[in-house]
């Protein structure tokens, strides 16, 4: 598979809301922060934030953030944040309308690539999933979306950065599971960047913290949240209310509440070190009225999504999406329709970073390599689309039609030779052969081919390896580490 530099695309042709709208979405913003306020759990955030201006309520824990200290936040954060690349290729820049896709959540199960059983996560799947993304060149990034069930609890956060940064130049994000652990991968990525200074310098880490719905911010993530924007390296700050649950049932109340949880959370990051690289965040979906649970693939979860981007290129921020999910249990049909449904509605949005897009079933508890692999395909689709028609001169080819005239043919005219790998995207899981060849070919369906691409990708590509005496170095520090280093 191609390697080449991912394409950064603009989206923001789907527009959810008219001025009017997106100024009663603010509004709605700003009542909630200043009159309702968020229980703050975190005694260190709520000393910040005491010292800071905010109102305060010992009793009830809650601190109300007034419009002012709001705004400033906005106008400190960065519009523009970039999550490096350990290969400057792989840079992703995030700002306005800017699109990329990767992976995400949190998974304690894989479909396993050998069975087809579903298993508990390792970090052989860690290792290999990077080195899966790291080859495949519509997914731009890789939020570390594995549990590894094989190493001690203490040493989840470790290994999943170790085993990220090891197999992939691409920028890895992941979630964190404690303060000490957090340390430790902030301390491994110190150690392959060069040192602090190089890392904040050209950071390809960052970090996930969580807003809690309703309003509230736990002392868990909170903390967290203090150690990143202390430290000056790139974090996201999503909420995740779920309509008809945790949020009031209509979709433009779930867009209030998230922005108003997700704008909290920036508002302590930039307190705590104004300018810190901050991604307002969204994980929104809704509740499932006949099942009582919550849906992954649900297409109003787009469209909540959809209309924070719209937000969030109002405040001028960057932002974390959520969407190519899906609640099916195998890679079949509604794997595929619910995840290309939402990878285009997010990407015709204009969402920045639009994490969970590829490999993921069963409501976000279950990674497949296959349905990476079809998900690469997908996000393809996607980016042709948010690529657009380009016309010119050339394109318009009315000089090659004259030249042809009536009943002409252009198959071997040099104008299609010259512009069909550009014009044209070029699936590999896709099947376009007569049924006859189909046959002739074994009669594989789109997992089975799925299966035979990701099994080329993980035989025969490695990542620009880090160097093994640094590996080494780092893995006598940092006994915990776990599992086989590749050549």
């Amino acid at each position: 598979m191609s390697l080449s530099m991912y394409p950064a695309l603009n989206g923001g042709q789907f527009r959810l809301f008219n001025d009017r709208q997106v100024n009663a979405i603010h509004e709605g913003v700003v009542r909630l922060l200043e009159d309702v306020g968020l229980k703050v759990k975190s005694k260190r955030a709520y000393e910040i934030f005491e010292k800071s201006g905010a109102l305060t309520d010992p009793a009830a824990e809650t601190v109300r953030i007034p419009r002012t200290l709001l705004e400033k936040a906005i106008r400190t954060a960065p519009s523009r944040v970039t999550i490096h690349g350990r290969e400057e290729k792989d840079d992703v820049v995030l700002e306005k309308n800017r699109v990329h896709f990767g992976t995400g959540g949190t998974v304690m199960y894989a479909l396993d690539f050998e069975t087809g059983e579903r298993r508990l996560t390792h970090t052989q799947d860690v290792r290999d999933l990077a080195r899966l993304v790291d080859g495949l060149e519509n997914i731009a990034f890789y939020v570390i979306h594995t549990y590894p069930a094989d190493v001690a609890e203490k040493d989840v956060d470790v290994n999943r950065f170790y085993w990220a940064i090891t197999n992939t130049t691409k920028p890895i994000m992941g979630g964190m599971y404690t303060l000490e652990g957090l340390r430790e991968a902030i301390k491994v990525s110190e150690m392959v960047a060069g040192g602090a200074d190089k890392l904040r310098e050209r950071p390809f880490v960052s970090f996930i913290t969580l807003m809690v719905s309703p309003l509230v911010m736990d002392w868990h993530y909170t903390d967290f949240l203090i150690e990143v924007a202390a430290k000056g390296l790139p974090l996201a700050v999503p909420s995740e209310p779920l309509a008809g649950a945790t949020s009031p049932v209509t979709l433009a109340s779930t867009i209030t509440l998230n922005l108003a949880e997700s704008l909290a959370g920036l508002t302590l990051a930039q307190l705590v070190r104004p300018g810190t690289p901050t991604l307002i965040g969204t994980t929104s979906s809704i509740m499932d009225m006949k099942t009582g649970t919550y849906v992954a693939g649900a297409i109003e979860s787009s469209l909540i999504n959809a209309g924070i981007a719209q937000m969030a290129q109002y405040y001028g921020l960057p932002l974390y999406a959520t969407g190519g999910q899906s609640d099916a249990k195998l890679n079949d049909a509604q794997a595929g329709y619910e995840s290309a449904a939402q990878a285009m509605v997010l990407g015709l949005s204009g969402a920045n970073w639009v994490h969970d897009a590829a490999g993921l079933l069963e409501c976000c508890t279950t990674v497949s390599y296959e349905k990476t692999v079809i998900d690469n395909e997908i996000l393809g689709n996607v980016l042709r689309v948010l690529r657009g028609v380009e016309v010119t001169d050339d394109t318009l080819a009315i000089d090659v039609i004259k030249a042809q005239g009536p009943g002409g043919n252009f198959l071997a005219h040099p104008h299609t030779a010259e512009h069909f790998r550009s014009e044209f995207f070029l699936p590999q899981v896709s099947d376009r052969w007569n049924r006859i060849t189909w046959k002739q070919s074994g009669s594989l369906d789109a997992h089975a081919r799925a299966h035979q691409l990701a099994e080329k990708v993980l035989k025969t590509h490695r990542a620009v390896p880090v160097e093994p005496k640094l590996r080494e170095e780092i893995r006598r520090l940092f006994p915990g580490i776990t599992g086989e280093d590749l050549g």
